[in-house]
């Protein structure tokens, strides 16, 4: 059974992803603050996520884990060590979006506690989190059989990363999981460990099915938006390409990567992809992977 950590995964994204994953038969470790229903306002823990995921047909492990302090990130780590022996996939999730940075407003208008918070946990606790994994990773890909053999370093990005979209502080968090992946891949190459950016669309999270609930004007999104299962699948099918390595350090947009590995949302729906929605395209965004296993235009 091939083994996954996704961060940040008490709800929303994060719970569609490892809930995904564990329908491809994962063992998925599941982290975040909240450990049982009714601890926060929005619902959802880890407990109901690792109880998803095993009914999805994986194996779910709940780990109460605050991305803020090293020390739990580190532990861990260490815990998937001894148990599993193995680390297949990590995906980077955690976040912390307050509403406050999300209101229209200038950043210094806004408590900056919402923009440090979302700097501190998101794009520092990802680089955490992959130092903390690489050596299980790195452990558990052949790079003699590469790309076969690939490892898989997964981080939830937006187009936020190359428009504006809450501020400086989001565009910041979001254009520095986009490096990360570039910069990362190039370290993990030779040991047969893949790295990418995901950019996910419009989520109907339980946070943004309120926001439409509550804004009729909003009704389209229900139209157009992933599930958050979505970004799942997509990961699945990554982690499962002999070929992942060729995407490695890119910054791919999920639905995109979909379509090339004919993944539908509910129903058999495509989502559009935010290309075509915003007019926008990842800084890294190299075009089609060629026969020599190189991006290129």
């Amino acid at each position: 059974m091939r083994v996954a950590v996704v961060t940040g995964a008490s709800r929303g994204v994060g719970r569609g992803i490892a809930t995904a994953l564990g329908a491809h038969g994962y063992t998925v470790y599941v982290t975040g603050r909240t450990q049982r229903d009714g601890e926060s306002p929005w619902g959802g823990s880890v407990q109901d996520t690792a109880a998803a995921v095993t009914a999805a047909g994986g194996r779910g492990v709940a780990v109460r884990v605050d991305h803020r302090h090293d020390d739990e990130v580190a532990a861990l780590f260490a815990r998937v060590g001894q148990e599993e022996g193995r680390l297949d996939v990590l995906v980077n999730n955690a976040a912390l979006i307050r509403d406050e940075l999300q209101a229209t407003a200038p950043f210094w208008e806004k408590p900056l506690s919402a923009s440090t918070d979302l700097l501190e946990v998101g794009l520092r606790s990802s680089l955490v989190a992959s130092y903390y994994a690489a050596p299980l990773l790195i452990q558990t890909a052949d790079p003699s059989s590469a790309p076969a053999g690939a490892g898989l370093v997964v981080f939830t990005s937006a187009p936020g990363a190359v428009r504006y979209q809450y501020g400086a502080a989001y565009g910041a968090h979001k254009a520095g999981l986009d490096k990360f992946a570039a910069d990362m891949a190039v370290d993990f190459r030779p040991f047969g460990v893949a790295v990418v950016s995901l950019w996910l669309g419009a989520v109907l999270t339980e946070r943004l099915r309120r926001i439409i609930d509550s804004r009729p004007e909003l009704a389209y999104l229900d139209d157009i938006a992933e599930t958050p299962e979505f970004t799942g699948h997509v990961i699945a099918a990554l982690a499962a390409d002999p070929d992942v390595l060729a995407r490695s350090g890119r910054t791919l947009i999920g639905a995109e990567a979909a379509r090339e590995y004919g993944i539908s949302d509910r129903e058999g729906r495509q989502p559009p992809s935010v290309r075509e929605l915003m007019r926008v395209e990842p800084v890294n965004d190299q075009g089609p992977v060629n026969d020599q296993g190189k991006a290129g235009r």
